[in-house]
């Protein structure tokens, strides 16, 4: 007898493409039946958009498939209201590879706003099943680094402008660390014109943070570097082991994973809340949401627990 379908309403909550993605992805991986009204009806331009989110959908599936596979991915690779595809190669995957997923990002093409035009090519390895993780320890910030760029027709004199703006915002909080912001100018490797940057900080202990910011019109650009310094610090602030962005995007893993998964962050998103709200609809995971009561931890220092259901993959 076929399970029910499961009615998801996509304007509930953040009301955006976060509730597509993790209910298509679990639909997938556990064979349930799905129909969301509604998608992304908390958006100023509802219905299906950005292009840059499919690994978010298409990785955790991939991990279940009978071998590997090679997902050829086009569209915008630094955009707006996505993650930046350096975010998604510098702190998304060393970080989800904690689970025991592996996959290689091979960066093809930069696309920009609103030609778009990148391509990414991600090769997934299966798994048998993920490993739960326990991100709780912050350590001590011990390297920060980043990179500045412009493309197109857009002038180098940007890149520098925003990487030193950043620098010395970054500089007023954290004096004794060497930050290495690059700049750059690409050429061959970007499709269309765009500027931005993004900065990564990692701890002693393992985890990694990152703000970023991209360029428009009539923006200064160290204004542009401001937004992805206050980002950073922002999210270093809280004595978290994730940034902010992070952590919706492992709610899923922390579902999927056999055994209870931990982690310590910054105010709980409401993004994040979505993804838990949805895993819990689509599969036997319980999440709970508690305040860090240590010594370090400050007012809004929270910690993610999971009791993830364990799915294995049938093909091993």
């Amino acid at each position: 007898m076929a399970a029910a379908m499961v009615e998801m309403d996509g304007s509930i909550m953040e009301g955006g493409g976060q509730i597509l993605r993790v209910s298509a992805a679990l639909s997938c991986i556990n064979g349930a039946s799905i129909r969301i009204n509604k998608i992304r009806a908390g958006r100023g331009t509802p219905g299906l958009r950005s292009v840059g989110l499919l690994l978010q959908v298409s990785l955790p599936c991939a991990l279940y498939a009978d071998g590997p596979s090679e997902l050829c991915l086009k569209g915008g690779t630094n955009a707006d209201m996505a993650p930046q595809i350096d975010y998604t190669i510098k702190v998304f995957k060393p970080i989800v590879e904690k689970f025991g997923v592996h996959f290689n990002c091979d960066l093809r093409m930069r696309g920009y706003y609103p030609k778009g035009g990148g391509e990414v090519v991600a090769k997934v390895s299966p798994v048998s099943e993920l490993s739960p993780v326990n991100m709780t320890e912050r350590g001590t910030i011990s390297k920060i680094y980043g990179r500045s760029f412009v493309a197109g027709v857009l002038p180098y004199k940007l890149a520098k402008d925003m990487a030193t703006t950043a620098t010395r915002v970054i500089r007023r909080e954290i004096k004794d660390l060497y930050i290495n912001i690059q700049t750059l100018q690409e050429k061959d490797m970007a499709c269309g014109s765009g500027n931005g940057i993004i900065i990564i900080a990692e701890s002693s202990t393992g985890c990694i943070f990152a703000g970023s910011a991209l360029g428009k019109k009539g923006v200064y650009p160290d204004k542009v570097g401001f937004e992805a310094a206050e980002m950073l610090l922002r999210n270093i602030r809280h004595n978290g082991c994730v940034d902010e962005f992070l952590q919706d995007q492992l709610i899923l893993f922390m579902a999927l994973a056999n055994g209870i998964s931990r982690i310590r962050t910054g105010p709980v998103t409401l993004h994040t809340k979505t993804a838990i709200h949805v895993a819990e609809q689509l599969t036997q995971a319980k999440f709970t949401v508690t305040k860090a009561d240590d010594e370090n931890a400050s007012n809004d220092t929270y910690i993610i627990e999971c009791q993830g259901v364990g799915v294995t993959n049938p093909h091993f």
